[in-house]
């Protein structure tokens, strides 16, 4: 019978693994396993009826040992302390493993954005930022956008801030629009980057991304930055997928074609020249490479045995649970963890927190070329750690960005 899996559970067996591999003892274990800081709001907001809106906020700050902290805020009805706390600290492995100089946080509102106005978002998203102002900052904690959240509220969140201060801190948010001190490139960081494991995993196997049939399941920014990315380097799209359902062409697709189809009719599906699918059985299709770009515990006990891509990259947080992890491994499937091939978003929030404090903003083409150097680069660490320790890369994932991070507290000491 298979466990229960809730993402904190599974971050903090993931942690008890990583720390076993590594031998941390257990006061080590202990401090990793807990958030530094956790800070619950009450948020207060006139609505646009005249009565008052009373919505929860969290902001959850794990380790900052390697500097500041860093993560999303999502706004959605389903917001919970304990998932906020996981993602907290998968972020603080996350930055570890892509050798980036943060530390992991991770926010969010108790709210549904599908019936909240963009006034009352604006006035939810300036009385947050007020309410945990002390403990943000562009030395300190750097928000960025996250489910439900884009551009525009990291505009308001770096607007709000500096407000506070009496001066533009453009460095104290990432994901700001391009116009305030936004990065190029932030928008397609986090799909540019899983594709650019999937070709490193590829040269390492001697096979070739060109032709190569790929299946995402998930067509939101992910997923269809993802899709794009990969049709560039010429591989072909052979399925796609949304909260309707998704759409199926052995031929291949064009990418930005199904988004205008998406955009006119709110769904992939009836896209032309294309068969009708579900969710279920666009993971299980025949392909090179499964890219679960959607949501969390998309590849179970259950369905694991019936995945027939070559390898899996994932793009969300936690689509494969622990026991169809051990799967994948027995069948040899090349599996890509999410904290590995989903990090291209935090580097190039990264690039752009760096941008901002020189007050620079490089090309394109830079930002880019240095996201595929720190991706293909972080894919080989975990590589090597995965092949000494004869284990699969999750594991491999998370020796190499648990172990970045209690070394660095070890070197740092506990004061006083």
């Amino acid at each position: 019978m298979a466990e229960e899996h809730t993402t904190l559970t599974v971050a903090l067996s993931q942690l008890k693994l990583a720390s076993k591999k590594l031998q941390l003892d257990s006061g080590m274990h202990k401090m990793l396993s807990l958030p530094k800081r956790s800070i619950s709001v009450s948020i207060d907001i006139r609505l646009d009826n005249g009565s008052v809106g009373v919505f929860n906020g969290v902001r959850v700050q794990h380790w900052d040992a390697r500097g500041p902290f860093k993560g999303g805020i999502r706004y959605s009805p389903n917001v919970t302390l304990d998932d906020v706390t996981a993602l907290a600290m998968l972020m603080t492995w996350k930055c570890a493993i892509a050798n980036i100089p943060f530390g992991g946080a991770k926010g969010g509102v108790c709210v549904d954005t599908k019936k909240t106005s963009k006034h009352e978002l604006e006035r939810l998203t300036r009385r947050y930022v007020s309410l945990i102002a002390d403990y943000l900052g562009p030395h300190r904690d750097i928000p960025a956008p996250d489910m439900y959240t884009d551009s525009q509220t990291m505009a308001w969140i770096m607007d709000t801030y500096s407000q506070l201060k009496g001066y533009s801190i453009p460095e104290s948010a990432t994901g700001k629009p391009v116009e305030i001190g936004g990065s190029w490139g932030r928008t397609e960081a986090t799909g540019r980057g899983v594709i650019s494991c999937v070709k490193q995993a590829a040269e390492n196997k001697n096979v070739k991304i060109k032709n190569a049939a790929i299946a995402i399941q998930g067509f939101g920014n992910v997923g269809y930055h993802a899709a794009v990315a990969a049709q560039e380097e010429g591989a072909k799209v052979i399925a796609v997928s949304d909260s309707t359902g998704g759409i199926y062409c052995p031929d291949g697709l064009n990418p930005p074609d199904v988004l205008a189809h998406k955009e006119q009719t709110r769904s992939v599906q009836n896209y032309k020249g294309c068969k009708n699918i579900t969710n279920e059985e666009l993971l299980e299709l025949p392909c090179d490479v499964l890219i679960p770009a959607a949501l969390e515990n998309q590849i179970t006990c259950k369905n694991a045995d019936k995945i027939k891509a070559k390898m899996v990259a994932e793009a969300a947080n936690g689509p494969t649970t622990p026991d169809a992890d051990k799967v994948l491994y027995e069948k040899e499937i090349c599996l890509i963890p999410d904290i590995l091939a989903n990090s291209g978003g935090v580097t190039v929030s990264y690039f752009e927190w760096v941008q901002n404090l020189t007050r620079e903003q490089w090309p394109l083409e830079k930002v880019n070329r240095k996201l595929e150097e720190k991706m293909t680069k972080a894919f080989n660490d975990v590589v090597s750690i995965s092949e000494k320790e004869e284990s699969d890369m999750r594991t491999g994932a998370l020796i190499l960005g648990v172990g970045r991070v209690a070394n660095a507290i070890k070197v740092l000491g506990l004061w006083p």
